[in-house]
């Protein structure tokens, strides 16, 4: 019988044996793409002081830090912070124990965030996010490689259908700075009317000659050569060639779609942009860009998939076969069944229902026999 103290907060939730095992199997096939690409898995801590957690999400996601749940350490009485992304700690790392280390540096990573309060459109306050970030480089080469490891990484856990939409994060800062003048005080009203769609909205904060990204859109090709049909005096002409090089290394592993206008979920990212979707997902299977680490300003390339929000559209991995061990067992011959990847269940006391407990065997002798 459930008691009222059983009750989870809001925001959190048991993540049961089937679907712990998709997010289980879902992890270690990623974990296993990234291994393979020579990323080198770090494990940062839960918790760390708040001043440098908060500290190096300067530029993140509006209100990230104000999201992490804080707390007094009795031993140092500092101010300590759950993390709410781990993306901060690999930078933290890249730009202090392995500063010295070469470069490109190619890191991954796997654990759990909290926030205080999560959206309306994702309500989930704890998420389990498994990221890769090649740090000492945002070059198309090195965005071209993110991208490709992203895709791998979700057709290795099982999602079909992936598409990615391309973005250009600072397109008003670039096209602002000479192309298309704006006051210091238009900037920000013409990137928010940009965000809505809102072509009235955007003449009316003076930016008209910014309406022709509004329709720069959708499939890449057709959206590329809209984009191109700009005339910003050739201030697009390098991010365009980077997009289409992006594009033809990633050739039919995915579909490619490009909302060059698309800022939600790339506050901190500098010239390029992409957004991972799978089928059967209601949400977003990841987000990736180049940046720059807070503190060193060490350019980087990275992407981010949380394994729990997947679960939803992931197979389920098949179980594998499962044999109940009766008393006096023979112990050499259950661990060689183990050995070679059966499940075993042990007896423990007598009348026990081996088919209830989820058996299909049974050893007898050195021998499973079908129950």
């Amino acid at each position: 019988m459930t008691q009222p103290n059983d009750l989870l907060p809001e925001g959190l939730e048991d993540r049961l044996p089937s679907e712990a095992a998709r997010i289980t199997a879902a992890m270690r096939a990623c974990l296993d793409v990234l291994d393979a690409h020579g990323y080198d898995r770090v494990r940062p801590p839960l918790l760390e002081f708040e001043a440098s957690l908060a500290g190096r999400m300067a530029g993140a996601v509006a209100g990230e830090a104000r999201a992490m749940f804080r707390f007094v350490d009795p031993a140092s009485l500092r101010t300590l912070a759950l993390r709410s992304d781990m993306t901060p700690q690999v930078g933290r790392i890249a730009s202090t124990s392995l500063a010295n280390a070469s470069r490109p540096l190619r890191l991954a990573y796997c654990g759990d965030t909290v926030v205080i309060k999560a959206s309306q459109l994702d309500p989930a306050r704890e998420r389990l996010q498994l990221g890769a970030e090649l740090i000492g480089a945002d070059s198309v080469a090195a965005a071209s490689e993110v991208v490709m490891l992203a895709i791998e990484a979700l057709k290795a856990a099982g999602l079909t259908g992936i598409s990615v939409d391309f973005t250009l994060p600072d397109l008003v800062d670039t096209l602002s700075a000479k192309a298309f003048p704006l006051g210091p005080d238009q900037i920000e009203a013409v990137r928010r009317e940009l965000d809505t769609k809102d072509a009235g909205g955007l003449k009316a904060a003076g930016g008209a000659a910014y309406l022709p990204l509004l329709y720069a859109t959708g499939p890449f090709a057709e959206a590329l050569a809209a984009l191109r049909a700009v005339d910003a005096g050739g201030a697009l002409k390098s991010r365009l060639d980077g997009l289409e090089q992006i594009a033809a290394h990633i050739g039919d592993a995915a579909r490619i779609t490009l909302d060059p206008t698309e800022r939600h979920g790339f506050e901190y990212q500098t010239w390029f942009g992409f957004t991972l979707y799978a089928e059967g997902l209601r949400r977003a299977a990841g987000r990736g860009g180049t940046y720059r680490i807070a503190g060193s300003d060490e350019a980087a390339t990275g992407f981010t998939l949380y394994l729990d929000r997947l679960a939803e559209a992931l197979p389920q991995p098949e179980a594998a076969r499962m044999v109940y061990l009766p008393l006096g067992h023979d112990r050499v011959a259950s661990a060689g069944l183990r050995a070679e990847g059966w499940r075993t269940v042990a007896q423990l006391a007598e009348g026990e229902d081996a088919a209830m407990l989820g058996c299909g065997w049974v050893l007898d002798g050195d021998e499973p026999k079908l129950i």
